[in-house]
């Protein structure tokens, strides 16, 4: 099965369970895609704690060979020109995303 996830938080613990989804869905042999978008596109400013290990576990799940997008114009309402963790991407990308996933699940 294809899972297609949005994440629109900056919400430490939204981010820490999208990305633990992303991880088990992995596991369990599933195709596995995040896109973020909205405040969700302030991903890499958002800091570890002692409860959310959250760069562990988008390393975690890049190792695992989950795709994660990021949309470009959220990302040039922050100041961001692009991301570390994934490729700047567009509307047309989330329409292909979601078109193609045999589930979609929103996150924040």
């Amino acid at each position: 099965m294809k899972i297609g996830i949005i994440l629109q938080s900056n919400k430490q613990e939204h981010i820490w369970n999208t990305f633990r989804f992303g991880i088990t869905s992995l596991k369990a042999g599933h195709q596995a895609e995040i896109f973020l978008m909205s405040e969700g596109t302030e991903l890499e400013t958002i800091l570890d704690t002692k409860d959310f290990d959250i760069s562990k576990k988008v390393d975690e799940y890049k190792k695992m060979k989950g795709v994660v997008r990021a949309c470009g114009t959220c990302l040039e309402i922050r100041g961001q020109k692009g991301s570390k963790v994934c490729p700047v991407s567009t509307m047309t990308d989330l329409l292909k995303m979601v078109e193609e996933s045999d589930k979609v699940l929103v996150f924040g």
